[in-house]
């Protein structure tokens, strides 16, 4: 058993890393799958909500920043979406993909501006600290409180697409935009609050990695290309297909930090090859008339 736990704690520190690609991943998921966008901007969100925690936690407590700073970046998202991205839900999808590379290039370049080039250090909160003990096993007890806090999200998500009324029209609106057109029934209000929810996930993600990897500019585009691999493992138009990716990837990267440390990251792209040479739509991807 104690040759386990060096590879046990590897997993999840895996599984916590494919929990912050999780919370991006569904966002970026739900903006194409609906809006027919790939956000490549979704990484800058979740770097403003890290920078507004750093900012914010000062005044009102960590607590306070994990509430207020993806609400903030939501509301940020709601006025990007009305004035940029929906001018292009129907044009050449490579015009939304050059925009938000664009909106990503001048959000980190402002990041820089405002607050420096160098990362800016931000602590897990004292009241979080500390070590959890299960027999010999010992763990972070911050990186168990997030793993929570992402299932609580993750959850809360599913509820809200599944069992109300605002996840059938956008479930629909995925699947035949046109019959729900038909019906009368407007898109516009639906896509904005898709966007405000997706970014409102990635700025949580951004707030709960602070503590942990820093905060410094490029953090978005860093994470931006593994949630991006996640939402292409796990296929277009299907949340458990992400959830499910997001913790085979969080695995294959523990195991691999173990194992051969220098492998980590490639193992993940070495993943997403083999799953897009066995299932090209990714392993529960739907058909999506519309994009077919």
């Amino acid at each position: 058993m104690p040759d386990l736990i060096p590879l046990l704690s590897q997993i999840l520190n895996g599984l916590l890393a494919g929990s912050y690609y999780l919370m991006i991943a569904l966002g970026l998921s739900m903006i194409f799958s609906l809006g027919g966008i790939v956000n490549l901007a979704h990484g800058a969100f979740y770097a403003i909500g890290a920078y507004l925690a750093v900012t914010l936690a000062d005044r009102i407590g960590f607590g306070g920043a994990l509430i207020v700073s993806p609400l903030i970046v939501a509301l940020i998202g709601m006025v990007v979406e009305r004035f940029l991205l929906r001018r292009f839900y129907n044009a050449d999808p490579i015009l939304g993909l050059l925009l938000t590379f664009g909106l990503a290039m001048v959000t980190e370049q402002t990041l820089r501006i405002l607050y420096g080039a160098a990362p800016v250090p931000f602590s897990i909160p004292p009241e979080l600290r500390g070590q959890v003990f299960l027999g010999d096993f010992v763990y972070s007890r911050y990186r168990l409180i997030t793993l929570g806090i992402t299932a609580v999200a993750v959850l809360g998500l599913w509820i809200l697409l599944t069992k109300t009324a605002f996840g059938k029209v956008v479930r629909a609106g995925v699947q035949n935009p046109d019959m729900v057109g038909a019906l009368g029934i407007s898109l516009k209000p639906y896509m904005t609050a898709v966007v405000m929810i997706g970014v409102g996930l990635a700025a949580l993600a951004g707030v709960l990695i602070a503590p942990i990897a820093g905060v410094h500019p490029a953090m978005g585009q860093e994470i931006i290309t593994f949630a991006f691999v996640v939402v292409v493992i796990g296929g277009l138009g299907s949340f458990w297909g992400v959830v499910a990716a997001a913790a085979i990837v969080g695995m294959t990267r523990g195991v691999a930090a173990h194992f051969y440390p220098a492998a980590t990251e490639a193992s993940v792209y070495l993943l997403m090859v083999l799953v897009l040479l066995t299932r090209p739509r990714g392993l529960f991807g739907e058909r999506i008339q519309k994009f077919e």
